[in-house]
C-alpha cells in the first residue's frame, strides 16, 4: 500500500485486540528499491533522514490506526461506523474523474520522488505510449505512426482532444 496515493486503515479504538495494524520490517528500508533508486519510504517521505529513522527504530512494533495516521503512513483512518461511506465517496470520486485525468494521475504517480534517467525513460515513454499513441494523430487512417515510412504526410487535426 505504501505505492498507493492513498492508504485507507480501519480504526477500531473500541476494540483494539481485534483491530488492524501496519508493522514495518526490513523490507521496507532497502530490499526493493524503486527504479530511482529509494525505497518507497524514502519516497514517500522526500528522503527526509529524521523521519525515516524514526520509522526504522519503530520496525517490528505493530502500529495502530491513530499511530499510522500520526507517522504519516496511511492517509485517512475511518473507524467502522464511517468505512463503508468513506470508501464508497473515494470510489465515487475517482469514478467521477475523466479518463484524460486519470492518465494524467497515473503518469504522475508512476514514478513519484527524485528524476533519475530510468525514471524519465519509463515514465515519460509510458506515459506518451499510453496516451499520445493512442491518439487519431498517431494511428488515425491519415496519422503520423500509420504514414510512416510511406513518404506520404501525415494530416493532422489541430483541435485538441
Amino acid at each position: 500500500a505504501l505505492a498507493c496515493d492513498r492508504i485507507y486503515m480501519l480504526d477500531l479504538p473500541d476494540a483494539p485486540d481485534s483491530a488492524p495494524a501496519l508493522q514495518l520490517s526490513a523490507a521496507n528500508f532497502g530490499w526493493f528499491p524503486a527504479v530511482n533508486g529509494l525505497t518507497r519510504l524514502q519516497t514517500r517521505f522526500c528522503e527526509d533522514g529524521q523521519t525515516i529513522s524514526q520509522l526504522e527504530n519503530l520496525a517490528g512494533s505493530p502500529l495502530r490506526a491513530d499511530q499510522a495516521l500520526a507517522l504519516g503512513l496511511v492517509t485517512l483512518t475511518p473507524d467502522d461506523i464511517d468505512w463503508e461511506d468513506e470508501i464508497r465517496i473515494m470510489l465515487e470520486e475517482r469514478a467521477s474523474l475523466s479518463p484524460d485525468a486519470m492518465t494524467g494521475m497515473e503518469a504522475s504517480l508512476r514514478f513519484p520522488g527524485k528524476e533519475t534517467m530510468e525514471t524519465r525513460i519509463f515514465g515519460r515513454l509510458s506515459a506518451w505510449q499510453n496516451w499520445i499513441f493512442i491518439r487519431p494523430n498517431a494511428v488515425g487512417e491519415d496519422g503520423a505512426l500509420k504514414l510512416f515510412g510511406t513518404g506520404k504526410k501525415a494530416k493532422f487535426d489541430w483541435k485538441r482532444i
